[in-house]
């Protein structure tokens, strides 16, 4: 008996409780505490921006030798994936042929970076 009677309850819909809560947060525009509540959406986390932020402090410190190694770093995880069968990204680019392209051209951007700074400070 105690399922069917669980089953009308669920059916029922929300206890008045719940909807108390969901209106008073609502009428106060705020977001439901996802610790208090678990059903609560989790609120936005822009990590990738953070990612991004690191991505540009490490091009920026290590210079052609970081852009050489992220991008020789993409270029055999995309060569790997392809051999595999990945034939569209979710990459911008989309089609995985287009993103080697694009990381080895990068890599060699790299590379003469790193020979024109290595130029620069020894005199070759």
């Amino acid at each position: 008996m105690a399922s069917d009677s669980d089953a009308r309850r669920i059916a029922a819909g929300p206890q008045p409780s719940e909807l108390v809560r969901s209106t008073h947060a609502a009428r106060h525009e705020q977001t439901p505490d996802p610790e208090s509540d678990p059903q609560a959406p989790a609120p936005f986390d822009p990590l990738r921006l953070c990612i991004f932020a690191t991505i540009a402090l490490l091009g920026w410190v290590a210079g052609p030798v970081a852009l050489a190694v992220f991008a020789a770093v993409g270029f055999a995880g995309y060569w790997k994936a392809r051999r595999r069968g990945l034939t569209r990204s979710k990459c911008f680019l989309r089609d995985t042929r287009l993103v080697l392209a694009y990381l080895g051209v990068l890599f060699a951007a790299g590379l003469w970076g790193i020979y024109s700074l290595a130029a620069q400070l020894f005199g070759i």
